[in-house]
């Protein structure tokens, strides 16, 4: 009984520190979100893809999409265990790319994504928590034209918003 009542107690305050790390927990936790895919990106992506896939254990279905909407180039490629996210590679389709800047400097992993079912709602919870909107809602070719936003937070997290239906 007495182990019970420990459980019990730890338990109490478990939901306590989550209650109280609610309030801080960010607008994602409002949204009803989901981790869809993280983002890097790359030079060119036929010409890393394989070795890409190889390491991340993941595999490709060679496609490449090309976004003039956002000016990159996409590919997904699908982890071999579900419970792990897509990886996405971008890559620049001009030198007016987006990501371009980004990809002179270092390029790698660029952003994280979430699906989430009201991307306006989402975008209200981001600007009320201080993070910068850098991309208004705009249609995605890879993602058959659901919505997707750019926000930012101040130390420079890129998130990336995708509306979970079409509108």
């Amino acid at each position: 009984m007495m182990m019970q009542d420990s459980l019990n107690h730890s338990l109490q305050l478990e939901d306590r520190g989550c209650a109280a790390q609610l309030g801080r927990a960010g607008f994602l936790l409002r949204g009803n979100c989901k981790l869809h895919h993280l983002g890097f990106v790359v030079a060119s992506i036929g010409a890393v893809a394989e070795e890409f896939a190889f390491s991340m254990s993941a595999s490709w279905d060679g496609v490449i999409t090309h976004d003039p909407i956002q000016r990159v180039r996409v590919s997904f490629f699908a982890p071999a265990d579900s419970r792990n996210p897509v990886f996405e590679l971008v890559e620049p389709a001009s030198e007016v790319s987006p990501v371009s800047n980004f990809l002179k400097k270092r390029g790698g992993l660029h952003h994280v994504c979430y699906e989430i079912d009201d991307l306006e709602l989402g975008l209200r919870g981001a600007r009320k928590a201080g993070l910068a909107i850098v991309a208004a809602p705009a249609p995605a070719v890879a993602f058959n034209g659901r919505r997707i936003a750019w926000v930012c937070s101040k130390t420079r997290l890129l998130v990336e918003l995708l509306e979970r239906k079409k509108k």
